[in-house]
């Protein structure tokens, strides 16, 4: 049984699923996913995207398809037993489902953890209590696990077993004369809603700043393609905006640099080697509480493997158009800068392991099982 509450997570257990199956052909699949699952021969008893949810104010929009989740879940682990359950991301969910294997005496592997080192580490005894394995794709992970006695492997980050990304020294794209900027604003509609319109009133004030200058907006499948066109054709007066549904690879192949959504995507963009500008917004009171619990320094996962600030990150009141504009063009005009931001991107993505996530995650579940 496999559990992906987003659609990251769904894109990873794909490609576990096909390891596992590539080593026995006899195992079955099912669980909680999204099309990358069922694809790959998982029967999905739960769509994911009913499911994703970000912050704490924003889980009370979707208590009854959790709830309803949690149930299926719980009903399949009592009636089929299976031989491993593998939980991927979707810590708060996750977590109340190993609880129930625990008492069915069913092994966990847990793959792409909880940032328990960021924040609520009091999780760290859940999932001390409940998992019997977790394989981490961050490379600080396992230290942090290992003092606390929990079985872990690092096993590298999974975007590289599918991303053969350029050299970072390549030279600033440009498209028609034109240098190209990416706007990467999420892969949720309360995401986009929140970050999107910023980002393009950031594009406008950009315009009238440089004349060669053009962006590129990426859709992500899992949101509603209309209302990002909604929210586009509101904000094209000025600019010259496209969309890019064919993945955020073309976008990062495109761009001189992207302001992103911080996620998982800012470290795709640091495969690729392309600069980044980081930021975010969430509900206030998520906002609040997040940063009372938190224990790191910064909230992009490029700088946190770095240690250090590669890419600004402007967060909730600090992601201002203004803002966003000031720092785009304080790259776009520093080639040096540009370089070594590049510079410093390769050194994170080799901090990331090379490829084979997925194989080393499959032997680590055919083991358990």
């Amino acid at each position: 049984m496999i559990i992906a509450g987003e659609a990251s997570g769904d894109q990873h257990g794909a490609k576990l699923v096909r390891a596992m199956r590539s080593r026995n052909e006899g195992l079955f699949f099912c669980g909680i996913g999204g099309q990358a699952m069922s694809d790959a021969g998982v029967r999905v008893e739960v769509d994911a995207s009913t499911l994703a949810v970000v912050g704490i104010t924003e889980v009370l929009s979707k208590v009854s398809h959790l709830l309803h989740g949690l149930r299926v879940a719980k009903q399949l682990l009592r009636n089929l037993q299976p031989d491993l359950l593998v939980l991927i991301d979707f810590p708060d969910f996750n977590l109340h489902v190993a609880a129930t294997a625990k008492k069915l005496g069913i092994p966990v592997l847990y793959y792409i953890c909880p940032q328990v080192w960021a924040w609520r580490p009091g999780r760290v005894q859940k999932i001390k209590k409940r998992v019997d394995h977790l394989a981490v794709i961050l490379p600080f992970e396992a230290d942090f696990f290992r003092r606390h006695a929990i079985p872990v492997t690092f096993v590298g980050h999974p975007l590289l077993d599918t991303q053969s990304a350029p050299g970072i020294d390549n030279t600033a794209p440009a498209t028609g004369g034109k240098k190209i900027v990416g706007l990467l604003p999420g892969s949720r509609d309360r995401e986009i809603v929140r970050l999107l319109p910023v980002m393009l009133t950031a594009a406008e004030n950009l315009t009238r700043r440089h004349s060669d200058i053009k962006f590129l907006v990426s859709v992500a499948p899992s949101v509603e393609k209309e209302s990002v066109q909604a929210i586009v054709r509101s904000h094209t007066a000025e600019a010259d905006i496209e969309l890019s549904e064919d993945g955020v690879q073309n976008v990062f192949r495109k761009s001189s640099l992207v302001v992103a959504a911080s996620g998982t995507v800012t470290l795709e963009a640091a495969i690729w080697g392309t600069p980044m500008i980081i930021v975010y917004k969430v509900s206030t009171l998520t906002y609040w509480m997040g940063k009372a619990l938190a224990k790191v320094k910064y909230a992009g996962l490029v700088n946190l493997i770095a240690d250090k600030e590669i890419a600004p990150e402007l967060i909730q009141h600090d992601a201002s158009a203004g803002n966003i504009a000031a720092n785009v063009s304080k790259l776009l005009n520093d080639d040096s800068r540009l370089q070594n931001v590049k510079d410093e991107l390769l050194k994170v993505r080799a901090a990331l392991g090379g490829p084979g996530a997925s194989q080393r995650v499959a032997e680590i579940a055919l083991n358990m099982i």
